[in-house]
């Protein structure tokens, strides 16, 4: 009995020591998740492909919680860092916009009918009648399917659209009646490929044999745009070239041909070819990529589609030592040879033909003419149907030329003068503060001032040679009624229209139009004629029917040369555009 009970109690205590001193074997890791991370593409050309530096290690996140992007990048519901596609959408290489996150977001259809069943595809089978059967079926490794009562199905090769018939022949075998079926793709065989050659991420990216290559392209961010070709991307499956692809031929055709891709496969993008710009007018002005050592005009134009408004063609040569150009009709140059380097323009170099003059205001001819390039006033006079309440005599024109030329004027004198506020010096700091708070009321004048624009009349009422002068392309003739008038508006207590009486001059005028305020300055008065002339006038002028009295305001005198200048942009306005800007 004693013997009994020492040895149950040195098994007890050799237990409790293992049990002590053993450390337990560590779980087993969990499988690696499926991820369209890149992994590292097999070294096919180390010499051509450099290995790019590994790019820091993420933060292992809590459990559940989605991978923390780097800064800047959005995270997908996935979790993992999506790559910026921007340089894709400012590059002016053609086709670098098709890569732009579009293609791996998304996957194929499953429901492509030339897809070739393979092995690990998923096939959904359904049987009903006299016997009935429903299962998610996955091709094995022999090429089978197994159906109860049938055996093995073999189905690898098969396109998809004849699974139907390979089926139904296999269950005539078994039943002779009363068992129908269906069968489909529920899923294609998971693939890994490797995208490598001039691409910005090469790796090793997860998708489907349905998947185009366009979608593992996109995955790792789209071809190299200074070193990629768009013209020439293989997929290889060991050393056989399996398909090759001209990506010119999909943006521009729509033409993608189908490979079904397996296990291992790699898709490598080969380095860039010849090169050419095209810039101006055309839809596609961009950089292309051309094959060979040579492209004529005819394929450029085929390639960049000039708009419809371009005539000529200048080409500049990079090549050799000197630069030259060379400027051809589109008419002449389709067999001109373009080379690697070469930039090309399409221009509208084109004569005037004709052009179109408005006349408007008092006059029952047509409101629109089209002259022939060259015509003159006279030309156009002729054409006129004045009526009897036409002022011909002080015709006004009005051109665009001139309007954007006194734009210009006015605008320089604008910034000259915003400088000169902004540069002004100050002795103290009080001088300072009160300086600061000028500027900033100028500064508000000058806004305002910008927002005014010229009217662009030329004044011919008064020209000699009036019929002798040249018309331009969008020219207004204006032919002014005789209303009797005068405008009476600046810096007077009720601006007005008065009517005309040759025995007024310009005190009884502002006199009915309230008098001067206290702003006004009675020294600077400006008459404006219908024709367009301008008369300055303090005491007495001689005042027409029909014109504007502009009282221009009180800038108070200060030892500063910028009020000088905003006395001068002042009166340039008034002249300008008929305003008077308080």
């Amino acid at each position: 009995m004693r013997r009994l009970i020492s040895t149950l109690a040195l098994a007890l205590l050799a237990q409790s020591v293992t049990a002590q001193y053993t450390t337990p074997a560590p779980a087993p890791a969990p499988p690696a998740s499926a991820s369209s991370a890149p992994v590292p593409a097999p070294a096919i050309f180390p010499s051509l492909f450099p290995q790019s530096p590994s790019p820091p290690p993420l933060t292992q996140p809590a459990a559940g919680q989605p991978l923390a992007a780097p800064a800047g990048k959005p995270v997908p519901p996935g979790g993992r860092p999506v790559f910026d596609y921007s340089i894709n959408l400012s590059t002016d290489v053609f086709g670098a916009n098709l890569f732009t996150g579009a293609f791996a977001a998304s996957a194929a259809s499953i429901f492509n009918p030339d897809h070739v069943i393979a092995i690990g595809d998923q096939l959904q089978v359904r049987l009903w009648g006299a016997f009935q059967f429903e299962s998610l079926l996955t091709v094995d490794a022999q090429g089978n399917i197994f159906l109860p009562q049938v055996g093995p199905i073999n189905v690898v090769g098969i396109a998809n659209k004849d699974l139907q018939q390979r089926l139904e022949e296999a269950l005539r075998r078994t039943f002779k009646s009363n068992v129908y079926s269906y069968i489909s793709l529920a899923a294609a065989q998971p693939v890994r490929v490797f995208v490598t050659g001039f691409v910005y991420r090469p790796g090793m990216y997860q998708g489907t044999s349905t998947d185009s290559v366009l979608r593992y392209l996109d995955q790792a961010g789209g071809i190299d745009t200074e070193r990629g070709s768009f013209l020439d991307v293989q997929v290889l499956r060991g050393s056989l070239v399996r398909a090759q692809f001209n990506l010119y031929e999909f943006l521009l055709g729509g033409r993608l041909p189908g490979v079904q891709l397996g296990d291992g496969d790699v898709v490598l993008v080969q380095p860039r070819k010849s090169m050419f710009k095209v810039a101006g007018l055309a839809e596609n002005a961009k950089r292309f990529e051309f094959s060979g050592t040579g492209i004529d005009v005819a394929q450029l134009v085929a390639l960049s589609r000039p708009f419809p408004t371009a005539t000529h063609v200048r080409v500049t040569r990079n090549t050799g030592i000197v630069r030259n150009t060379e400027y051809f009709s589109l008419a002449v140059a389709s067999a001109v040879q373009l080379t690697n380097g070469d930039e090309i323009e399409f221009t509208a170099d084109k004569r005037p033909g004709t052009i179109t003059v408005r006349v408007e205001g008092e006059h029952i001819s047509p409101q629109e003419y089209v002259l022939p390039y060259g015509a003159r006033m006279g030309e156009l006079i002729k054409h006129i149907e004045f009526t009897e309440r036409s002022d011909a005599e002080h015709l006004q024109l009005f051109r665009l030329s001139v309007k954007e030329r006194q734009n210009q004027l006015l605008q320089a004198s604008l910034k000259s003068l915003e400088s000169a506020v902004l540069t002004a010096r100050s002795g103290t700091t009080d001088e300072a503060r009160l300086r600061a708070e000028e500027a900033q009321l100028m500064l508000q004048w000058v806004e305002r001032a910008r927002k005014h624009e010229p009217l662009g009349q030329v004044v011919i009422a008064q020209a000699r040679r009036r019929d002798e002068l040249l018309l331009e392309n969008g020219d207004i003739v204006r032919v002014p009624v005789k209303n009797g008038l005068i405008l009476v508006h600046g810096e007077v207590l009720f601006p007005n229209a008065v009517a005309f009486d040759a025995k007024y001059d310009i005190e009884d005028y502002i006199k009915r139009a309230g008098g001067y305020t206290q702003n006004a300055d009675t020294s600077r008065i400006v008459i404006a004629h219908r024709d367009g002339s301008f008369e300055e006038t303090w005491d007495a002028g001689q005042v027409r029917a029909g014109d504007d009295i502009m009282v221009l305001p009180k800038v108070q005198s200060k030892p500063r040369q910028f009020w000088k200048d905003v006395v001068q942009i002042i009166f340039q306005i008034a002249l300008a555009a008929k305003v008077v800007l308080d």
